[in-house]
């Protein structure tokens, strides 16, 4: 199932977001689920926070344990930079997150546009 969603910018863009994601709880299993959920509410929160305009989520599913995501602003992108833990931040880690849940994750080169993919089809192989 693939979705695509024009959310407005604005403080309940990230609610807006997940609820968007919330509709592919029939076709992704819950561990993807979680993690797709709480990467793109990162990821739009991004976009409300450093972008310009409306924010557009992309989501494509490639089974119950696979999912590619496209959050997309038409602001003039960021630094790619994930930051490290420090016990005086309260806040910042969006990216650490994404780096550390998605499979991988990337910027384009208009840098407005960030995906990431989880992939979990190998754990059924490593569990079998």
């Amino acid at each position: 199932m693939d979705l695509e969603v024009d959310i407005a910018p604005g403080l309940d863009a990230p609610a807006h977001a997940r609820k968007a994601v919330a509709a592919l709880r029939h076709c992704l299993d819950e561990d993807v689920l979680t993690d797709t959920t709480l990467l793109v509410s990162e990821l739009v929160s991004n976009s409300v926070k450093y972008g310009v305009g409306r924010i557009q989520l992309t989501v494509r599913t490639q089974g119950a344990r696979r999912v590619v995501v496209e959050v997309i602003d038409e602001g003039s992108g960021f630094s790619p930079h994930v930051r490290r833990p420090s016990r005086f931040a309260s806040g910042g880690f969006g990216l650490r997150l994404v780096d550390e849940l998605a499979s991988a994750w990337g910027i384009a080169d208009d840098a407005a546009r960030v995906w990431f993919k989880i992939d979990r089809t190998a754990d059924l192989v490593a569990a079998a």
